[in-house]
């Protein structure tokens, strides 16, 4: 379906990444007529561990049968403490079957994901989907305006905002962020290992912050280096074989001979949270109402989460008949993600200010919270079930 010169529909996204594809998905399955704004993007070299969640709403648009055979499975996750300081914790090893599951999550390159949720949005029912950008978002009474880069507008009762860190949906909104920066950047890449990953996510803490290995089908592993800006820029610039030793070096030979064959990228590392999820007819998702640092897989899974919950709000108040912008599904909306989001943000900040104190109180404690988990099995089975969001409530 095209989309004239005037076109008002019930819900506009805005953003073509996975949670804006996802919401745009939802949105359509539910009912509701939606316009979907995704200009091309560079691709995403990173991975994404989808947990519990997000498999549930993909396998609710019927997508995820098609991606399960790309995805590396999460059976078990491994935290080791290679902290090197005087108060460190034991090693830990979570079984996905402890609390009922066949995995933890599965690990899938984020450009493949894309491509399935564009191709499925494509044929979607109550979906149109366009490759033009927003221009200006403006408000109109009891509808929100999207003028677009080629000149037209559309107008629409609600619009979701899945524009990322520096969304325009959010800037329309009028709704302010409260930003801190880590002394700390990511280096992403994927990589071929000589030995066998098992189905083990594991996780090594240092003093600069946390190196994860997540599983990738085959001999094959998406890493995810937390370190000072300048080491981190340092391996970035190494070649293949030069970076490949060091890895293996580092990771104590865990998986065998390492060898880099993705592109690398560097990122700062920061946390970002909207003071509000919803105003003025805007709802956000993913991004552009909270970033969280590349710590334990909740960036993606929280914003795939978050268009579940204005999917189904905005699905819920079409069949009562009430209009789905109104302040008082934004404000039910709101209510359902903000428990979530602040909790795994708080979460995500106090591990990796532990990580970095050298405070002994603080070694202390996170030396003692994973001896806690790991002698007391149902407080570390409590916790897998909160990781995992066994217990988020779906719209």
């Amino acid at each position: 379906m095209s989309i004239g010169d005037e076109h008002h529909a019930d819900a506009i996204v805005v953003g073509g990444g996975p949670a804006g594809l996802v919401a745009a998905l939802l949105l359509a399955k539910g009912g509701v007529k939606t316009v979907l704004l995704a200009p091309p993007a560079p691709p995403d070299t990173r991975t994404t561990a989808l947990m519990q969640s997000s498999l549930q709403a993909l396998e609710e648009i019927g997508v995820w049968t098609e991606l399960r055979s790309h995805a590396g499975a999460l059976r078990r996750l491994r935290i080791v403490d290679a902290t090197d300081r005087l108060l460190r914790g034991p090693e830990l090893l979570f079984h996905a079957s402890e609390i009922g599951l066949e995995a933890f999550g599965y690990n899938i390159e984020n450009t493949r994901l894309v491509e399935a949720l564009h191709e499925h949005a494509g044929r979607a029912e109550n979906l149109t989907l366009t490759p033009e950008s927003a221009a200006a978002i403006r408000h109109d009474g009891d509808r929100v305006i999207v003028d677009l880069a080629d000149g037209r507008s559309l107008s629409a009762s609600l619009l979701v905002g899945a524009d990322g860190r520096n969304s325009m949906s959010r800037k329309a909104a009028g709704i302010s962020v409260r930003e801190r920066l880590y002394p700390q950047a990511a280096l992403t890449l994927n990589l071929r290992h000589s030995g066998d990953h098992g189905e083990v996510s594991t996780e090594f803490h240092t003093r600069n912050g946390p190196m994860t290995l997540v599983p990738l089908p085959g001999q094959r592993a998406s890493l995810v280096l937390v370190t000072t800006p300048d080491e981190a820029e340092w391996l970035s610039k190494l070649d293949d074989a030069a970076l490949g030793h060091e890895l293996t070096r580092r990771t104590h030979g865990l998986l065998g001979a390492m060898t880099p064959n993705s592109r690398r990228g560097v990122r700062p590392l920061g946390m970002m949270r909207a003071d509000r999820l919803a105003r003025k007819r805007v709802a956000l998702v993913g991004e552009a109402g909270h970033v969280l640092p590349p710590i334990g897989a909740q960036g993606l899974n929280l914003g795939v989460r978050d268009a579940a919950a204005i999917a189904g709000a905005a699905a819920a108040a079409l069949r009562q008949g009430v209009d789905p912008g109104t302040d008082g599904v934004l404000a039910a909306y709101e209510k359902d993600r903000s428990g979530d989001v602040h909790s795994r943000a708080f979460a995500v900040d106090a591990l990796n200010r532990s990580l970095l104190s050298d405070l002994l109180p603080a070694q202390a404690a996170r030396s003692a919270g994973l001896w806690l988990l790991s002698c007391f099995g149902p407080l570390r089975r409590e916790v897998m079930r909160q990781g995992m969001a066994m217990h988020a409530r779906r719209t």
